[in-house]
């Protein structure tokens, strides 16, 4: 339309049939019909933000020849004057919006110049077809493809769900190149592990590590057994199952053998250790090599598409919240909702168990400030606590406080359209890797508070992955002011974090955040804080431990056996460290010892706290 002055500008202001007058201003057509079945599919490749006409370009060509090699003939054209690439495709069958829109969600993972407003929308979704004039000059321009493949078409709505299962099945397909005979990573502690996201451990798996291996009858290899290939192919690594081992049931035979008559004889440190690092090795290597799935789950990829679709809701209002982010603690505050809802796609659960410790690990702060910020977060809604925390058990937090998810249709799509195989697990893991990345760059010592840059700062330079972007552009997705942006931007570029180009911002290819760290003396805080929060938890762990082991019911000693209170063996694993020490005349606990004991590895047992990582 035109404003006052007669000037064109990038707005439509109605709809109306076109007769055989082709209109002589900007005009753009419905993608689908009032139905809200896609008639059309147009993929609007943008040559703006930051990003180039090549840019645009390269996008529609690598678009074209998925939709090419789905059987869907697309036509190219250039949108106009900017160098932006529009690519079609006519359909012979309408198609569902859902549909739509997952393909648009799956194709933006590996296209990021791709708009998907107008595929996302299918109320007022439009594009400008070929031939329909540019406000700054020139017009719509076919480059490839035949125009009768748009008047005429032939792709049908199979082949477009074809299309998305192909794609969500190279997303979610699981890496082959990692020969399970061939060498396989290795952690910190020097054990092997698979390489992938971390998911909760299969139902089978969780269920066995609560079972009581130790009782009469059990067979705790088998028990154990059961544990470790759960977690093994669940992405997990040594040392979390060797800090399980001190007190789970289901991993009783780490702790001890078995015995004459039913008993169980107790292992040393060492014995313990060695055996849990031999049955882990070859948990291992077993899921890395059997083709069995572990887990399967038939219900799995329709919950995780709903899981997926709220999570992306909540993504979108925190995106679309102005200023909320931005005010005192405001970055400290989207960092630990991200890692909620990080949470919540890895163990498919709107309500997440959120130790405050490691949330603010995971969000590169301090355990006061991650808690200070879910309490933030509840008050304005975001998330809701539904479990308080309990002995060494976290409090619960879920990110749907309106519990809104349950109520929702799972079957949105009629029985004329079926939902594409595998396209829920796929938008579960662009999310989990989005958010994984986010997180991942945001979590640094030259991000923290005081003497570092601070967490808006790491908010925006996490934001820089990909092709380049404006100011605005980066503003908008941090929802605070340009003024503000451009000023953290320039911070960023001083220290050698953010590299500004023709096209607009982005991330230098050389991460010099460690560089920018010992320049502001930081390097080692976060390092730091872990070790102390292992610590923390050690020596509540010893303590909790020392009082259900003054609590357990024993046997009343034998006749003739002085053995006195203090050495009485342990219960069930309790208390495994030995005695938690105490001022010698109250015999109250002494904390500061504790602590002592630990760090320096001197308890009963001499547990090395890296285990507890």
């Amino acid at each position: 339309m035109r404003d006052i002055d007669g000037e064109l500008v990038n707005e439509y202001a109605g709809s109306r049939r076109l007769s055989d007058s082709v209109p002589d201003v900007p005009w753009a057509m419905y993608l689908a019909g009032p139905d809200r079945r896609y008639r059309f599919l147009a993929f609007d490749l943008d040559a703006k933000g930051g990003r180039t006409a090549a840019d645009a370009d390269h996008d529609a060509r690598a678009l074209a020849s998925t939709l090419h090699g789905a059987g869907l003939p697309p036509v190219i054209c250039e949108s106009g004057p900017s160098g932006g690439r529009h690519v079609w495709v006519g359909l012979a069958e309408s198609v569902d919006a859902t549909t739509v829109a997952t393909l648009a969600r799956l194709l933006k993972h590996s296209h990021p110049s791709l708009d998907i407003a107008p595929l996302t929308n299918p109320a007022t979704g439009c594009v400008r077809p070929p031939g329909s004039p540019h406000r700054h000059g020139g017009a719509s321009t076919v480059l490839t493809g035949l125009l009768d493949t748009l008047t005429y078409p032939t792709a049908t709505a199979d082949q477009v769900r074809s299309l998305v299962e192909g794609l969500a099945g190279e997303l979610t397909r699981p890496d082959t190149s990692q020969s399970p005979t061939g060498p396989l990573p290795v952690d910190e502690h020097g054990r092997v592990y698979l390489a992938g996201a971390r998911r909760a451990l299969p139902a089978g798996s969780a269920r066995a590590l609560e079972e009581d291996a130790a009782a009469t009858g059990a067979d705790a290899s088998a028990v154990l057994w059961r544990v470790l290939i759960g977690a093994a192919a669940a992405h997990w690594r040594f040392a979390e199952i060797a800090e399980l081992a001190r007190t789970a049931p289901g991993l009783e035979h780490v702790r001890s053998a078995r015995g004459r008559a039913g008993t169980r004889i107790r292992r040393g440190r060492g014995e313990s250790m060695a055996v849990l690092r031999r049955q882990w090795d070859k948990a291992v290597r077993w899921a890395a090599s059997s083709t069995r799935q572990i887990g399967d789950d038939p219900t799995f990829d329709a919950r995780a598409d709903t899981l997926a679709a709220h999570v992306r809701q909540l993504q979108e209002r925190a995106d679309a919240s102005v200023g909320r982010w931005s005010r005192r603690h405001g970055a400290s505050d989207r960092r630990v909702l991200d890692v909620l809802c990080m949470y919540a796609l890895q163990g498919m659960t709107v309500n997440v168990e959120a130790d405050v410790r490691r949330v603010g690990l995971e969000a590169g702060v301090s355990k006061e400030t991650a808690s200070k910020a879910l309490w933030r977060l509840a008050a304005d809604g975001w998330v809701v606590r539904t479990k308080a925390s309990q002995g060494c058990r976290a409090a619960h937090w879920s990110i749907d406080p309106q519990e809104v998810l349950h109520r929702e249709d799972q079957n949105a799509l009629t029985q004329a359209d079926p939902r594409p195989l595998g396209a829920g697990a796929a938008e579960r893991s662009t999310l989990l890797a989005t958010l994984t990345t986010r997180l991942a760059d945001a979590r640094h010592d030259v991000f923290t508070s005081g003497s570092g840059m601070g967490a808006l700062a790491g908010n925006v330079y996490a934001r820089l992955s990909g092709a380049p972007k404006s100011t605005l552009v980066l503003a908008r997705e941090l929802g605070i002011s340009p003024v503000q942006t451009c000023r953290l931007l320039e911070q960023l570029h001083a220290s050698s974090l953010a590299d500004l180009g023709p096209q607009g911002w982005s991330k230098p290819v050389q991460d010099r955040r460690d560089t920018a760290a010992v320049l502001r003396g930081v390097q080692g805080r976060l390092a730091a804080r872990a070790a102390a929060y292992r610590l923390e938890r050690a020596v509540w762990a010893w303590w909790l431990a020392e009082r259900s082991w003054m609590t357990a019911p024993r046997p009343a000693p034998s006749a003739g056996v002085g053995q006195p209170a203090v050495d009485l063996a342990p219960v069930k694993g309790l208390n495994t460290r030995g005695r938690y020490p105490r001022y010698t005349r109250s015999g109250r606990a002494d904390h500061a010892q504790a602590r002592q004991m630990l760090a320096a590895g001197t308890t009963a047992i001499g547990t090395p706290l890296a285990l507890a990582a």
